[in-house]
């Protein structure tokens, strides 16, 4: 079923079990976002704050779990949607050899036609509220985190319009509060509202922007999908919802937007202003995106609907609410990409620890030497996926959200030298590791057993580890289940200190047989699994951080060592800032522990934070040399 306003939703959620409503007076101002921290890390509920010290409530974590996203895109399981979609290429792609095969398809192509939107120049619910003057102190837009810039929309439903093709255009990109009418629009450089803006820009014009908050949970996961930019996003929309979208013209400009949505705001941004620095942000990679231009975006008109409610969420470290919105698009774009680009790719999935692209793991039925690396290839040039750091491939008989199966097959198919392949291309903008902004490297792992792989069960001796002075512990619990990954946190005291510790560890002769050594840093805890792989998806550029040490005669060991350590200028020669982890202040923390019980959120909940904050950096958003 479609939901006619976001009120249906909470209705489900709260008949469901999946919602708790909290009377308790809370600030935006990083409050609600420890609640949220502390409930989305624990499996818990979406909640419905509902004295915010504004006329309006916020409702937040409303699809933190695989039930509550299958709810809000009105399916039992996320596989039925891969399932319709398959349908309904099964249906178009089919052999039609006789009228009777033609006529067939006449109730599959008016189905597919029942999806588009429809435009109406009526008042929609969004507008039975206009603001005298737009203000945004009105609306409880959060804080999330300390060193925020400010407060963030952050579940903003961005319309745009090509000014060459008229197309029109959603995503959704997080927009700063700078005054009580002007926010930032931080559109990424390769997205398809920085392409639209340049556009403007060129031809010297003001571009028409509207804003929608709420609504159906369907248009919000719309603006976040890897649509081609020539289809129209809330065709997405009605297809989820198995209803078309109702749109309705805004008041100030010429955008159409969902007659049921919750907020509208309305305004423009002038490409030929200056642009305006922007951020710090604790953004979805679990560190601060840094502070930035962007474009200023101007408000014209607010608009909202009776009993209007804010949707917002908060990204951070893993996992967040957008692991669960991630997780629908593995399962929305898996067939496309099958059936369109690479059809021996059998399943994908994309760990939560991977914060989206930095790590994809790919089944594939596997029939010849190689055909790993070509659907690597084929992955990194299609679309978003272009963004991705790591890429595991495997047979189609694995489990890829069995990580334990996972661990096994990459330790006994993989040989560290003959079945790794390194590659470069453009990196998200939020990757901090790289050595140049958005374009670093990327490592693919043929874990299939179609290669010449070997494996022997690898065995340590902790004693003879002594001698190497740098490091400071050692996790082998990988080691002791027969897995050959070797965790071991370092310290650094010179230039190529990581490359040095190798060359040592390589004279241990107990240590001939481990394939992969993963360095961390001191702030980190190495017997936490999740956060090791975590930080080293995000601390790595695999080009310059994946190595391997060379004999006498420039053979390599077959051992990769990868540095997943902060990066500096005085050790590494790294030019570029280095943001700090995303953790709460301790002051908040505070409030929130002794506010618990008045909340109504059942068994108490320990903060996160509390055990990130003793892995934090010297510094602010920007880590301290």
């Amino acid at each position: 079923m479609a939901y006619f306003t976001i009120d249906e939703f909470i209705k489900r959620l709260e008949s469901e079990g999946e919602l708790i409503r909290v009377k308790e007076k809370v600030s935006p101002i990083l409050e609600i976002s420890e609640i949220n921290d502390r409930l989305v890390k624990n499996n818990g509920k979406s909640v419905l704050f509902e004295n915010t010290g504004t006329e309006f409530p916020v409702l937040i974590n409303m699809m933190g779990s695989e039930k509550r996203i299958a709810m809000a895109l009105n399916v039992n399981n996320l596989d039925e949607l891969a399932e319709r979609i398959k349908s309904i290429f099964d249906m178009l792609s089919a052999p039609k050899e006789s009228m009777l095969d033609k006529l067939k398809l006449i109730p599959k192509l008016g189905e597919i036609g029942s999806w588009s939107p429809s435009k109406s120049n009526k008042r929609g619910l969004c507008q039975e509220v206009e603001m005298e003057n737009p203000d945004l102190s009105k609306i409880p837009i959060l804080k999330t985190w300390p060193y925020d810039g400010g407060p963030f929309i952050t579940f903003p439903v961005v319309h745009t319009i090509s000014l060459r093709t008229k197309t029109p255009n959603i995503g959704m990109y997080r927009m700063q509060v700078m005054s009580k009418n002007t926010t930032g629009m931080h559109w990424h450089l390769h997205k398809d509202g920085a392409n639209q803006y340049r556009e403007y820009q060129e031809n010297n014009k003001r571009m028409p922007v509207s804003v929608t908050i709420g609504g159906d949970p369907a248009y919000i996961y719309s603006a976040t999908a890897p649509l081609p930019a020539n289809i129209d996003e809330y065709m997405l929309a009605g297809f989820l919802r198995r209803k078309k979208v109702k749109l309705v013209k805004c008041l100030t400009n010429d955008i159409y937007v969902p007659e049921d949505v919750d907020f509208v705001i309305e305004g423009y941004v002038d490409p030929q202003e200056e642009l305006i620095k922007e951020g710090p942000f604790g953004d979805h990679t679990g560190y601060y995106s840094l502070s930035d231009n962007y474009p200023l975006f101007h408000i014209t008109k607010i608009t909202h609907r009776m009993g209007a409610i804010y949707s917002a969420t908060v990204v951070g470290i893993p996992p967040q609410e957008d692991a669960w919105i991630g997780l629908a698009t593995e399962r929305i774009f898996l067939n496309p990409i099958k059936m369109t680009m690479i059809p021996e790719v059998k399943d994908m999935h994309m760990p939560a620890e991977g914060v989206f692209h930095n790590i994809v793991l790919a089944s594939i039925k596997s029939t010849y030497t190689g055909q790993a690396i070509k659907v690597m290839n084929a992955l990194w040039g299609a679309g978003q996926m272009m963004f991705n750091k790591l890429l595991f491939v495997f047979d189609m008989n694995i489990k890829l959200t069995d990580y334990k199966s996972i661990i096994k097959m990459i330790s006994e198919n993989v040989h560290p030298i003959d079945d790794i392949y390194f590659n470069s291309g453009p990196m998200d903008v939020l990757d901090h590791a790289s050595q140049k902004f958005a374009f670093g490297g990327k490592m693919g792992f043929d874990a299939t057993s179609n290669n010449s792989s070997y494996y022997i069960k690898p065995s340590l001796d902790k004693l003879k580890f002594s001698s190497v002075t740098n490091i400071l512990e050692i996790n082998d619990s990988l080691i002791k289940l027969g897995y050959s990954f070797l965790i071991l946190k370092i310290y650094k005291e010179e230039i190529n200190s990581t490359r040095k510790i190798a060359s040592k560890l390589l004279n241990i002769s107990a240590f001939a047989d481990i394939k992969f050594v993963i360095f961390m840093e001191e702030v980190c805890d190495i017997f936490e699994l999740s956060d090791v792989v975590w930080r080293a998806a995000n601390n790595i550029d695999p080009k310059r951080d994946c190595f391997y040490i060379e004999n006498a005669n420039f053979e390599k060991f077959p051992t990769l060592f990868i540095d997943a350590t902060r990066k500096t200028l005085a050790f590494d020669g790294f030019k570029r800032d280095w943001p700090n982890i995303v953790c709460m202040d301790e002051k908040t923390i505070e409030l929130v522990d002794t506010k618990w019980r008045n909340y109504g959120l059942g068994e108490f909940l320990e903060s996160p934070s509390k055990k990130y904050r003793q892995q934090l950096y010297r510094g602010d958003a920007i880590a301290e040399e």
